[in-house]
């Protein structure tokens, strides 16, 4: 799912993104809260229609934004923070991340959790779920528009098998229509990450969507997707692209290197997307060193028309019975320079 922080994609058009292939994208409640507030969102008829997004939205919960501010007071309840631009004290709790949902009119929601930073001990890790229990009972308890919105339960747990495995027990029983891995893609690392997924996957059910959170790279995502994920969204795509760093079936390329000032042949040779089929390396280079926007809006709809692409081969793959020897091949030659790949 790319991800739309403010309502939107950064450098691309709601029409490109959908030409790109998107199915689905993200909001971020925290962000949408602050600033333009849900009340107007709702006013203006909905997220959908206030950026003109005819396709699924999921919005998160706010949790993640939240508990990475540097001055916030935790407690029971919820979160305390201030305002990023006035000051202005503000409390978040599971009824108040519902209730904002609710207005925003996400197809998909999230319950609000406490993300867990990583190192974190096992005994902060326990009480942190404890509290993610409870605060997913209120969410449950204060969701208005359960004919139109799912609500999605949040499994925390930090790198502890029996936490991850009480945690996502708990929430099981409590029926929600889909459910999400959180607290990874906080520093832990791909060999921690998988094990996360490993701990926490045989106790979702198989039935229902499962959501890895904030999951990232190429090589990320199809791990996890042999582990039993089906949705993921990540910053990095659009991130990436305004770094001047691309995506292709042969690594990652920097477009600001001096090597593809007379480069002449597409970003990915492979890609048939907009930037590849109308425009070269050699160009891009140009327009990064030149600090025209151009530059981010044509590197974002390659990289995020790369994931999606990906992540198709591997539907695709999953059909036919054979994704083992796709992830496979792919890895394989992603990590392969042509000698004109490679930074």
């Amino acid at each position: 799912m790319p991800v739309g922080t403010h309502g939107a994609l950064k450098a691309m058009t709601p029409a490109q993104v959908d030409e790109a292939g998107a199915q689905i994208i993200l909001a971020n409640t925290y962000h949408l809260h602050l600033k333009p507030g849900e009340g107007l969102v709702d006013k203006a008829g909905g997220l959908h229609r206030f950026m003109n997004w005819a396709k699924p939205i999921l919005t998160d919960s706010g949790g993640f934004q939240v508990f990475s501010l540097p001055r916030k007071e935790i407690t029971d309840d919820g979160v305390f923070f201030k305002h990023e631009v006035s000051g202005e004290r503000i409390f978040l709790g599971p009824k108040e991340a519902t209730v904002i949902q609710n207005l925003l009119g996400a197809d998909i929601i999230m319950a609000f959790d406490e993300c867990i930073p990583y190192p974190a001990t096992h005994d902060y890790a326990a009480k942190s779920i404890r509290k993610t229990l409870r605060w997913a009972e209120a969410c449950l308890k204060n969701h208005q528009r359960t004919d139109l919105q799912a609500l999605f339960g949040i499994v925390q747990g930090s790198v502890y098998d029996d936490l991850r495995r009480q945690c996502a027990q708990a929430l099981t029983a409590m029926d929600f229509p889909g459910y999400a891995i959180g607290g990874v893609s906080v520093g832990e690392g791909l060999e921690l990450l998988k094990k996360v997924v490993n701990d926490t996957e045989p106790y979702l059910p198989e039935h229902k969507p499962r959501y890895l959170m904030g999951v990232g790279l190429p090589e990320d995502i199809l791990e996890s997707i042999e582990r039993g994920m089906d949705m993921f969204d990540c910053v990095i795509p659009t991130r990436y692209a305004r770094s001047a760093t691309l995506f292709t079936r042969r690594g990652k390329i920097r477009l600001t290197n001096r090597r593809y000032r007379r480069d002449f042949f597409p970003v990915d040779p492979t890609c048939d997307c907009y930037c590849c089929r109308n425009f070269t390396r050699a160009y891009l280079h140009h327009l990064y060193n030149a600090n025209e926007v151009l530059s981010a809006t044509l590197a974002a709809i390659h990289n995020v028309q790369f994931y999606l692409t990906m992540v198709g081969g591997a539907r695709t793959a999953i059909e036919q019975g054979v994704y083992t020897e796709f992830k496979r091949d792919f890895l394989d030659e992603y990590g392969r320079d042509d000698g004109r790949s490679g930074d």
